[in-house]
C-alpha cells in the first residue's frame, strides 16, 4: 500500500498503515500514538477508540498488517514475471527494496523486524504476532516455490531461506548505506533456488525411464 493510496482507506486501517510505516522507520520505542495520529491525518481521540489496548495493540496490527501485505506481494510478483522461476521471484522479492534505497534513501526497513528486535524481549504477544507474520510470508513464499516445481519437503526450508536473506541484507544494506548486499544475496542464491527445481525434473525423469525399462 503506497502513502497515495491510503486515501481510500478507511480511518482504523490507515493507523494501522501509519504505524507500520512509522515502525519500520524509526522503530516501536520512537512511534507514538501521537506521531501515528499525524502521520495518518487522524484525531489522536479516534486512536484510543479503535485501539483501546493501546500502543501494543496498534504495534501488534502492524505488525499483522505488515506480514499478510508481504504475503500478497508474492502474487504480484509472480505476475510481473513472464516465466516465473525461483531466482525471478527472489529477484522481484530484493527489487522492491532496491528500487524503494534509489528513490527515497535507506531510511525504511521491514516493520516485522523492526518490531521483532525492539520488543521480542519484553511483549510476549508482540513477538508471537511478528513469528507468525513471518510465517504467513513464509507460507506464501513456500506456495509459490511448490507452484514452481520446487518439492514441497524443499519449499518451506527455501522459503525460509530467502526471508532471512533478505532481511539480512536488507539490515546490511541501511548499515552501508548500499544496495550491494541486496544485489548479492540475489546473485549468489538465485542457482540454488533454481537447482531445486531442476533437481526434480531430474528425479521424474529418471523414474518415468525407470517405469518403461
Amino acid at each position: 500500500m503506497a502513502a497515495a493510496e491510503t486515501s481510500r482507506y478507511g480511518a482504523r486501517e490507515r493507523m494501522v498503515f501509519s504505524a507500520a510505516q512509522l515502525i519500520r522507520r524509526d522503530g516501536v520505542a520512537a512511534t507514538g500514538m501521537r506521531e501515528v495520529a499525524v502521520h495518518a491525518h487522524a484525531p489522536r481521540g479516534s486512536l484510543q477508540h479503535y485501539f483501546p489496548g493501546g500502543k501494543e495493540q496498534l504495534v501488534n496490527e502492524a505488525v499483522g498488517w505488515a506480514g499478510r501485505y508481504a504475503g500478497r506481494r508474492v502474487d504480484r510478483f509472480l505476475a510481473a514475471l513472464s516465466e516465473p522461476t525461483p531466482s525471478g521471484l527472489f529477484g522481484e522479492m530484493v527489487r522492491q527494496w532496491t528500487d524503494e534505497y534509489a528513490a527515497v534513501g535507506f531510511a525504511g526497513g521491514c516493520p516485522v523486524a523492526a518490531a521483532t528486535v525492539d520488543c521480542a524481549a519484553t511483549s510476549a504477544a508482540t513477538r508471537a504476532t511478528a513469528s507468525a507474520a513471518f510465517t504467513d510470508w513464509s507460507g506464501s513464499v513456500a506456495r509459490a516455490l511448490t507452484g514452481m516445481g520446487v518439492p514441497e519437503e524443499r519449499a518451506g526450508a527455501l522459503a525460509t531461506l530467502m526471508i532471512s536473506a533478505l532481511e539480512g541484507a536488507i539490515l546490511v544494506a541501511r548499515a552501508e548505506r548500499d544496495v550491494r548486499a541486496l544485489t548479492t544475496v540475489a546473485g549468489e542464491l538465485g542457482p540454488l533456488l533454481d537447482a531445486a527445481v531442476r533437481e526434480e525434473g531430474r528425479s521424474e525423469a529418471q523414474g518415468h525411464r525407470s517405469h518403461h525399462q
